[in-house]
């Protein structure tokens, strides 16, 4: 059979790029090809993944696929494709292991399947299926999902969820860690992430404890590793028949790679400023250490960045000339910042290595921290984590950390409008969205994303399509830029109600640029081995401010606006008086 080949120029480059069908190609060639996109991935302007296979639509099935069909999906009408999958409700596996209402559950994914989704996101709960001890696990529930979600031809994305359930926003089913971690922290409470005044927060193990054999003589990592690999071998028949596409690796609180600075079980409230999380004693002992190392053993943690529901006025820290102007603030941030990056780092390269093979992709989820992100202190992302304040990038950092993972960034917020924030919030979800996924871009990554909140309406639809294809469809080729996928958040009755089902059903097919669903366009190659560790120097040259891409004012892909909710309105009465 003769290979089959399409030649991609990217945008701005003059170079060209043959991809072929790996599975097609002699063994030397093939290998050669996995060789190069191990050192070079491709660019990003081709919105492909380093290792995504160029296929044809799953409708060709006699013979070998045309050179046209392939080019269709690298510089055709597909190109513009962006797949969508919805996340199913909290509590599809119950706390007890069981999966209840699953007669009601098919149906539902059935409609999914019926109006083109391409798949469904599931948390993977390390608190279910490792509550019975160390190493006892059990999948016989998830198991039984994924053989529903496969039985409707529905793609899957698995996070594996080592934080808890509940506590966040939106959290309606409480699902703790296992019950043997947290018996370790009844003894040892610093396994926990801790504030100023001494609170713990049992979400998400410190990352203080990362590489410390306290858990029955394994660290934190070993246990994220080794669930992982029973994940592996236990759905080894879902990732062999393509039905488990995505692995979303939980690295912090509401699985974001980020601290808990804003829990809600503590007295957080919209818009706080949130609180350092480093006082546990194995990060005050990594802090003074560093400290020392740097020639400053006098350096403390903050003792003045105010609680939880604090201005960044009524601090010394985050006030305009506070101390994070400071060659001591500075430091502290950096260390900070640099210790979540650090942890990140270590679990997706376990991850990658577990995943190795798999055609899937990879992903780490970062959280969308838009209030106070027009304040110059950028206080509730600082204290999450991310130092991001004028003139230093703290997302760029990340993303170039998960590219030596061939890894997606996936990012929060995309529904969300700067007209529908408090004004003293000082919030910017839309300026804060083209920064991170440029940031993404520029790294030659993968962006993939989600809504933060549930949302039914045209005007949150819009503006998740608008963030996808920031720059519109391409007419004559691939778009500028197109994230990789997104997820809506979340499956639920409401969401299937007549009138928000009927403008859902338009979203998706928005989504796909008015094309029918392609199976293809989440198909992967065999996911590389990881790179070689980025130094921390390198990483901090992405620290560099750069403006983002532009962004058109609107989607050209709308579902619609004020005529239309007025026509459904018209419409959803008629039928009433009907009724």
């Amino acid at each position: 059979m003769a290979s089959v080949s399409a030649t991609l120029k990217p945008v701005g480059s003059p170079k060209k790029i043959t991809l072929n069908r790996p599975e097609l190609l002699a063994a030397d060639v093939h290998n050669k090809l996995k060789q190069q996109n191990r050192h070079e991935p491709l660019n990003a302007n081709l919105r492909f993944s380093p290792h995504r296979r160029a296929k044809a639509p799953q409708a060709v099935t006699a013979g070998a696929p045309s050179e046209s069909t392939s080019a269709e999906l690298q510089y055709g009408p597909l190109a513009n494709y962006v797949p969508l999958f919805v996340m199913l409700q909290l509590g599809v596996v119950s706390r007890e292991n069981e999966l209840p209402n699953e007669d009601k559950l098919e149906k539902q994914l059935k409609k999914l399947k019926e109006v083109g989704v391409d798949g469904v996101m599931v948390d993977v709960w390390w608190g279910i299926t490792e509550a019975k001890g160390p190493k006892l696990y059990d999948w016989s529930s998830y198991r039984r999902l994924f053989q529903l979600v496969q039985k409707s031809g529905l793609r899957i994305q698995a996070i594996m969820s080592f934080h808890q359930c509940g506590g966040n926003v939106g959290d309606a089913v409480y699902i703790p860690i296992p019950d043997w971690v947290l018996a370790v922290g009844e003894k040892d409470p610093d396994i926990f992430y801790t504030n100023r005044s001494g609170n713990r927060n049992k979400e998400y193990l410190s990352l203080g404890v990362d590489n410390l054999p306290l858990f029955q003589g394994r660290t934190a990592v070993e246990m994220y590793r080794d669930y992982m690999k029973s994940f592996r071998e236990s759905m080894s028949d879902f990732f062999e028949s393509g039905s488990i596409i995505d692995i979303e690796i939980g690295l912090g609180p509401a699985g974001e790679l980020r601290y808990p600075s804003y829990p809600e079980t503590q007295g957080w409230k919209f818009p706080g400023i949130g609180e350092f999380q480093c006082y546990d004693k194995y990060l005050k002992q990594d802090f003074q250490a560093a400290a020392v190392k740097a020639g400053h053993p006098e350096w403390e943690l903050p003792d003045n960045a105010g609680t939880y529901n604090d201005t960044p006025e009524q601090t010394g820290f985050f006030a305009a000339n506070g101390t994070y102007l400071t060659e001591n603030g500075k430091f502290f941030l950096e260390w900070y910042s640099n210790k979540l990056i650090e942890h990140g780092d270590q679990i997706l390269d376990e991850a990658n290595e577990v995943f190795q093979g798999c055609k899937v992709r990879l992903a780490a989820k970062v959280s969308g921290i838009h209030w106070w992100y027009t304040d110059d202190s950028h206080a509730c992302e600082l204290t999450s984590g991310y130092y991001n304040v004028k003139d230093r990038d703290g997302y760029r950092p990340l993303a170039r950390m998960i590219s030596r993972h061939y890894g997606t960034l996936n990012f929060t917020c995309l529904e969300m409008r700067n007209l529908e924030q408090p004004a003293d919030a000082k919030s910017a979800p839309e300026q804060l969205v083209q920064q991170v996924l440029s940031s993404g871009w520029r790294e030659n990554i993968d962006v993939a994303g989600e809504n933060a909140l549930s949302r039914y309406d045209r005007a949150g639809y819009n503006q998740i399509l608008l963030n996808v294809r920031p720059n519109g469809v391409g007419k004559n080729g691939p778009p500028k830029q197109k994230m990789a996928g997104v997820t809506y958040l979340r499956l639920s009755d409401e969401l299937l109600e007549p009138k928000n089902f009927r403008i859902f059903k338009l979203f998706v097919k928005k989504m796909h640029a008015d094309q029918d669903y392609c199976r293809d366009m989440t198909d992967f190659a065999p996911l590389l081995r990881s790179k070689s560790k980025i130094p921390v120097d390198e990483l901090l040259e992405a620290t560099k401010s750069v403006k983002p891409f532009p962004w058109n004012r609107e989607t050209d892909m709308s579902v619609g606006g004020a005529l239309a909710d007025y026509l459904d309105n018209l419409f959803n009465n008629f039928f009433s008086i009907l009724n």
